[in-house]
């Protein structure tokens, strides 16, 4: 049976994982059709399983450069958000050790070490001093 599914899934595009794209879609989907559960509405069901048909269609697909360019696309339209997201991560992982002010006169964001009391900063881009409290 295991020989059979991999001669099966042999030159199909989804063959060697998921990508990014197809990730997005399955969870989307996933939420859909959870929400269409609750609110008992035949449009959000009838979504969600297009995008299932969809996300297992790119699967099996055997045009490995279309799905590709699809997933390339996708990255390049979510890039900034997801970018966005992972600064987010990054300043909250920072602000344990770290207090982030900005400068009042260019709005540089500068990174203080917590626990040393009031420190005069001086900024590193148009040298304005400030006094803060860390």
């Amino acid at each position: 049976m295991k020989e059979k599914f991999i001669r099966f899934m042999q030159g199909r595009y989804g063959a060697y994982g998921q990508d990014s794209m197809n990730r997005f879609l399955l969870v989307s989907a996933m939420a859909v059709m959870f929400v269409s559960v609750f609110t008992k509405w035949d449009l959000l069901y009838a979504i969600a399983l297009a995008l299932l048909i969809y996300v297992y269609f790119r699967m099996f697909s055997k045009n490995y450069t279309k799905r590709y360019a699809e997933n390339q696309a996708f990255i390049r339209y979510t890039s900034r958000i997801r970018t966005f997201w992972s600064s987010q991560k990054k300043l909250m992982v920072q602000r344990k050790t770290y207090h982030i002010y900005k400068c009042p006169g260019c709005r540089q964001k500068i990174r203080i070490p917590r626990g040393k009391g009031k420190v005069a900063v001086r900024c590193p881009k148009c040298n304005t001093e400030f006094i803060k409290k860390s």
